[in-house]
């Protein structure tokens, strides 16, 4: 006879019921209800409707902590009620799992809850799988995709960092080996994000949840420092609150004071950055002083200032300049009693709203306010992502641009006519132009900064007024992607390089394939018309393109050899009755180029994209030049006698194509000249001078390292010239200078002289 054991839970303890309770009151919608007091009857039963829908979605499903996992959208909605964001998207933001987790449709959503609900959930599902263990394009793919939802929706974004501070909130109860990626994931993503759209209080918690999750040890050790401070500090604290509320009352002044502290992450930032001890952070402590008007700020400033003294550069005027995210407050640091350098910051109430809520501010406050549309912050922003993504398909490329953007430590600086523009710290004069209009930055030619003419790639600081020299004639030159420091300017110079490319590999390739098929004997390329159709429609199937263009810019960037296209162009033609010229053919053949495969290009240093100068030889117009179309490269020049070209040459002979100067050049050409002097005073000086006399530039120099007791040097120069005879001028005077033994010019790891 077997005996049945009791189930060791049928007798519940007490603190399992109080537990079981806690669950199903934290499951039920009257969690929720007592935050919606602001939506309308209809918005509220919408939000009931999507409760139910999402409760029996997630019906049977626990969370890591065992609690049932509807208790997860709830909170989300919560803090979203929080924002008093709409019934559309306390809705999504309840159902935000439902088609991740539970197989529901879009087209389920949209027919109970209507379109905009079904596209809210569908953005942020989409924004599910971001994992930093994927590889790099997927991960980027999946930023794009999050990032062009919020731009096109900024509730999107919203109602993800509640769901994010919800999960970090309860990650104790997640593995530990999940802590440092999603940690890191906060701090590197959506920390920044809150941050640019002006959620500070959003922001200061991710960053405070991921530091302590992602440096526990050092999180504990500065808690009890900051506690052990907070209590040596306290009577300090209180009588700085005191003597200012007495000196406000004097002053008639109505206010709301309370004090501040640095988060954690914070002090440890500074303790890092700076290599500070605990001790040595004296700006810990603060107070946040909310006033009636702006002018009430400016007035409290005066009457703290005539308090305690103000510490000199740590007054900042952010009401009258208000920050990239729309942040407004002025700010002022003052050393209090026993020296404790104590900050202080004043706001209206309207501006403390929108510095602890940012985007969602719109939601919060409904009343209008003179000097902010809370409706427009970020809006710039989110404007500029669809731009980039207008000019950028790639999503890694799309992601590089944005990383850019979401650290904005901004200057501020002036145009001409007293416009204030707010800069990421870094910026130079071409990301100010882009930062005007598109146009602007396409056609900078020069720029001066507080009247002075300056290089494009001088770097912006605060208060600098800043103009820009435009011409019909500039164009954005690949250099600058060197130095610009904003998504908006990279993106756009890209755009531009690589329409120009096309456009330029286009014409290339067609004069390519055209003396190729001349060499076939065909004496031009057939037009594009109803009677040749069907020959190019037979020359793109065999090729592979989709269109005569792309065909034209494979054969002028090296993807396609022109001599093999034209072979299969001729034998099309031949079966139609197009019979090639024998004279045409042995003319182009045999005459001036008998070596190679294909006839000359004339090039004259116009060309952008499609033509490059090797940097291993350097040719400049006088010397006898070769082409070689590189994969994908475009038309590369080398000298004749160039090793590189010459080892090219003997592994890929197809790929050349005879190449020669045009009888006018366009612009100077950088050539590489090494100069050996006797070492003495003043040398660098007589020879760039003597290099300067024959009106060359000179574009980089290097002095090999200095050896003692050394007699001689070599001075390494790339200078600017126009032709072989400009060079040859430029030795001579070098030759004359009596320090310098010996002037070459050096081409492809061998050196020969330049006469």
């Amino acid at each position: 006879m077997s005996s049945v054991k009791p189930r060791s839970d049928a007798p519940q303890q007490p603190a399992s019921i109080k537990k079981a309770a806690a669950n199903a009151a934290a499951a039920s919608f009257a969690a929720l209800t007592e935050k919606l007091s602001y939506l309308n009857p209809e918005g509220l039963d919408q939000v009931r409707r999507a409760y139910r829908y999402a409760d029996e979605a997630h019906l049977g499903q626990l969370r890591n902590s065992g609690e049932p996992y509807i208790t997860h959208p709830i909170a989300v909605a919560a803090q979203c009620a929080e924002w008093k964001l709409d019934a559309q998207a306390l809705s999504a933001a309840l159902l935000h799992d439902a088609m991740e987790d539970c197989g529901i449709t879009k087209t389920d959503l949209i027919e109970r809850f209507g379109i905009q609900v079904a596209e809210l959930v569908d953005g942020l599902t989409k924004l599910e799988k971001l994992e930093f263990d994927t590889r790099e394009e997927n991960q980027a793919e999946s930023f794009r995709k999050m990032l062009l939802a919020m731009a096109r929706d900024v509730r999107v974004i919203l109602i993800k960092l509640a769901d994010r501070s919800h999960n970090m909130r309860t990650m104790g109860d997640m593995p530990r080996t999940k802590w440092k990626r999603i940690s890191n994931e906060t701090l590197e993503i959506y920390a920044p994000i809150a941050h640019r759209l002006g959620l500070n209080q959003t922001y200061r918690e991710l960053q405070e949840l991921a530091f302590q999750h992602l440096r526990p040890w050092r999180h504990k050790v500065l808690s009890k420092a900051v506690q052990k401070a907070r209590h040596r500090r306290r009577d300090l604290m209180q009588r700085v609150q005191q003597e200012v509320e007495t000196s406000f009352a004097k002053a008639a002044l109505k206010l709301r004071i309370s004090g501040r502290e640095k988060t954690l992450y914070s002090i440890y930032k500074k303790m890092d950055g700076k290599n500070l001890s605990f001790a040595q952070v004296t700006d810990i402590y603060g107070f946040r002083l909310i006033l009636p008007t702006v002018t009430d700020c400016y007035t409290a400033l005066g009457v703290l200032h005539q308090l305690y003294k103000p510490v000199p550069g740590k007054f900042k005027d952010h009401i009258a300049i208000a920050k990239l995210n729309g942040y407004q407050s002025l700010h002022t640091t003052l050393v209090g009693p026993s020296g404790l350098n104590v900050e202080f910051q004043m706001r209206t109430e309207a501006m403390h709203l929108v510095a602890e809520s940012g985007v969602a501010a719109h939601w919060l406050y409904k009343a209008k306010t003179p000097n902010q549309d809370s409706s427009q912050l970020g809006n710039k922003w989110l404007q500029s992502l669809l731009d980039i993504q207008d000019e950028t398909r790639d999503a890694t490329e799309f992601w590089d641009h944005v990383k850019v953007d979401l650290f904005p430590d901004a200057v501020y600086v002036f145009t001409p006519k007293s416009r204030i523009m707010a800069m990421p710290r870094g910026a130079t004069v071409v990301d100010f132009a882009y930062a005007v209009h598109s146009d602007v930055g396409d056609r900078t030619m020069a720029a001066k900064v507080n009247g002075e003419q300056v290089p494009l790639r001088t770097e912006l600081r605060n208060g600098d007024v800043v103009e820009v020299i435009t011409s019909t004639v500039a164009a954005p030159n690949p250099a600058w992607l060197g130095f610009v420091r904003t998504g908006r300017a990279r993106s756009k110079i890209r755009h531009h390089l690589k329409t120009m490319a096309q456009v330029e590999s286009q014409e290339l390739g067609q004069k390519l394939l055209a003396q190729a098929l001349r060499a076939e004997g065909i004496e031009q390329l057939p037009a594009i018309d109803a009677l040749h159709q069907a020959i190019w429609d037979k020359l793109l199937r065999f090729t592979g393109s989709k269109t005569q263009e792309e065909l034209l810019v494979d054969i002028g960037l090296g993807k396609r050899v022109a001599s093999i296209v034209a072979k299969r162009l001729t034998s099309l033609l031949s079966e139609t009755g197009q019979k090639p010229d024998a004279l045409l053919m042995s003319r182009e053949r045999f005459t001036a180029h008998e070596n190679v495969s294909q006839g000359g290009v004339v090039v004259d240093g116009s060309e952008n994209a499609s033509v490059q100068y090797a940097p291993c030889c350097r040719p400049i117009p006088g010397d006898v030049i070769l082409g070689y179309l590189g994969h994908g490269e475009g038309l590369v020049v080398h000298t004749q006698p160039c090793g590189v070209g010459q080892r090219l040459k003997h592994k890929d002979s197809e790929r050349f194509i005879a190449v020669e100067w045009s009888e006018e050049p366009k612009r100077h050409f950088e050539v590489s000249v090494v100069v050996t002097v006797s070492n003495g005073k003043g040398v660098l000086a007589k020879v760039a001078a003597a290099i300067a006399t024959a009106e060359a530039d000179i574009t980089l120099v290097n002095m090999a390292d200095e050896v003692t007791g050394q007699e001689a040097t070599d001075l390494r120069f790339v200078i600017s010239v126009r032709d072989t005879d400009h060079l040859e001028a430029v030795m001579r005077n070098l030759r004359r200078v009596p320090s310098v033994l010996q002037a070459r010019r050096v081409m492809s790891g061998a050196e020969r002289e330049g006469d």
